[in-house]
């Protein structure tokens, strides 16, 4: 039977457009190199905006206040496995403006994540080729949500 997981995930969107995406690989499939969101499991106790700003902090560096993020920009409750345990994700996506240039670290990572978060890299949905891995399979459509989200004199701008 499949854990219930709440999570909350945060796709931060640069002045031009482009979203900050992860590139992972799940400990049981290593290899499989997929690029994904940051975000991850509610603690005891946290709201979804506390969650969605910790894991942006634990997985980027990047530091924004609760009240900053926009949403959410949408919600998918889907299957999938991780480190060989089933899960049923139940997601809450946030979208927040950050300049491309922010400084993207890994210093703060849980353990589990040390060696499967291999990087990070800035990508416009429209530039995310068909053939690359994604998760969720709908995670351009998100992506353009977070974009959306965003309001245009917001990320119309270079930085």
């Amino acid at each position: 039977m499949a854990t219930h997981r709440v999570t909350a995930r945060v796709l931060p969107v640069s002045p031009d457009g482009a979203v900050l995406l992860l590139r992972e690989q799940d400990p049981a499939r290593r290899g499989e190199i997929y690029w994904a969101s940051v975000g991850g499991a509610v603690d005891p106790g946290e709201s979804l905006r506390e969650t969605a700003v910790r894991e942006l902090l634990e997985e980027t560096g990047i530091v924004v206040p609760p009240d900053d993020l926009v949403g959410p920009v949408h919600q998918l409750v889907d299957p999938f496995s991780w480190g060989g345990v089933a899960y049923v994700g139940d997601s809450t996506y946030f979208a927040v403006r950050v300049p491309r240039d922010a400084r993207v670290t890994f210093d703060r990572l849980e353990p589990e994540e040390i060696g499967n978060l291999l990087g990070a890299d800035w990508w416009r949905p429209e530039d995310l080729p068909d053939e690359v891995a994604v998760r969720p399979s709908g995670l351009r459509d998100i992506m353009r949500a977070a974009v959306a989200a965003i309001p245009p004199s917001r990320h119309g701008g270079e930085q």
